[in-house]
């Protein structure tokens, strides 16, 4: 056979299908998640469980990193002052990280807000951004509740204005005049 009878007889794939547009809003992928999160599929409890346990080692992890750190404050002699500071400063970051990470889940940011002046803190308080990710994976992915409100909006727009569609505009007959 040669090689343009090989090519006569693969089917060719129409272009239309290439560029075919979405039949509808497109889900958020979330982190880790992907779109999974729609119909808890594809390993979605999975997910959320290995998530829960990564973030909950990782907290613990940075938890002995910062008392290896303290210790090596206190035997370096620095004083109670700057011993007691320290402990207050993550104490304060990481309660504050929290706070504003769990509130991310719910909410987006305003395009004006503070997240960007706050992103030094939130790194700094680290832990508590960890323990807020744990414990929302209790309950769902992180951000879902907040995308999933989005995408049944979109869903629900889109398919209203579907519906309101009768036809082609373009075959109408113009309004008679009265």
């Amino acid at each position: 056979m040669s090689d343009d009878d090989q090519r006569d007889q693969t089917p060719a794939e129409p272009a239309a299908q290439a560029s075919a547009a979405p039949a509808g809003p497109e889900p958020e992928p979330i982190r880790f998640f992907g779109t999974t999160w729609v119909n808890h599929d594809g390993g979605y409890a999975l997910r959320r469980a290995a998530m829960a346990a990564g973030s909950l080692v990782t907290a613990v992890a940075a938890a002995v990193l910062l008392r290896l750190s303290y210790e090596g404050l206190e035997i370096g002699n620095v004083g109670p002052f700057l011993s007691i500071s320290v402990v207050v400063l993550f104490a304060i970051a990481s309660s504050i990280a929290f706070v504003k990470t769990w509130d991310s889940f719910s909410r987006r940011p305003a395009p004006s807000s503070d997240e960007a002046a706050l992103k030094g803190l939130k790194t700094i308080g680290f832990i508590g951004s960890l323990i807020a990710y744990f414990l929302r994976c209790f309950f769902e992915a992180p951000g879902e509740k907040l995308r999933r409100a989005e995408y049944e909006r979109a869903t629900a727009e889109f398919a209203r204005r579907r519906s309101t569609r009768t036809g082609n505009p373009a075959a109408r007959r113009p309004k008679r005049k009265k």
